[in-house]
């Protein structure tokens, strides 16, 4: 890679596009099971970002994978690829200026390691969706704990593949004790905190 040379001083940096869009840049990671509620409270939270004018982007696992990640698997060493390729893209989102939020499983706590040390620790603030396996196999709205309970699906995180909370998020929200408006708006009132 010693012929690249990706260009930054004839670039519209940072700081300007962060003062012309009146926030400060960032990503928003959610982890937490599938069915946990990532989607729908970073939707909300997207909306009402976008609604106060923000330039703001969200990332969703299922959206990534049937296009920027449609070769990889489920294996651990696809799943880290998966989030090393969302983890750059968001990385690009932040230098133009944007919010970025991403849903995804990434279930092992050295998976979200690599993402906050590719975004920059400082650009990275982790949310756990904390909600029982119980309470998602109970939603289970794409049918996938049935499957994997079945056995149709391997390597399933929760079931037959672990999932490791984080130990200490920026954000819990625990979504089995409160509404997605109630989520999204905890994590609104993060953001702006973030932001000052």
């Amino acid at each position: 890679m010693t012929n690249l040379h990706p260009i930054h001083d004839r670039t519209v940096q940072r700081a300007e596009r962060e003062t012309a869009n009146g926030h400060r840049a960032g990503v928003v990671w959610l982890t937490g099971l599938s069915g946990s509620g990532k989607s729908t409270i970073a939707t909300a939270v997207e909306r009402e970002l976008f609604a106060a004018g923000h330039f703001v982007v969200l990332l969703d696992g299922d959206n990534v994978r049937t296009g920027l990640c449609a070769d990889l698997g489920f294996s651990l060493e696809d799943r880290e690829e998966n989030i090393r390729r969302i983890a750059e893209v968001a990385r690009l989102f932040v230098q133009a200026g944007a919010q970025v939020l991403c849903t995804f499983v990434s279930p092992t706590r050295q998976i979200r390691a690599l993402a906050r040390s590719i975004i920059g620790a400082e650009d990275f603030m982790e949310v756990y969706v904390n909600t029982p396996l119980a309470t998602c196999e109970a939603r289970d709205v794409k049918g996938l704990y049935a499957k994997a309970r079945r056995g149709e699906i391997k390597g399933f995180t929760g079931i037959d593949s672990p999932y490791e909370a984080p130990e200490a998020p920026d954000l819990d929200l625990p979504t089995a004790n409160q509404t997605v408006a109630e989520s999204a708006q905890q994590l609104i009132l993060a953001l702006r905190a973030w932001n000052s």
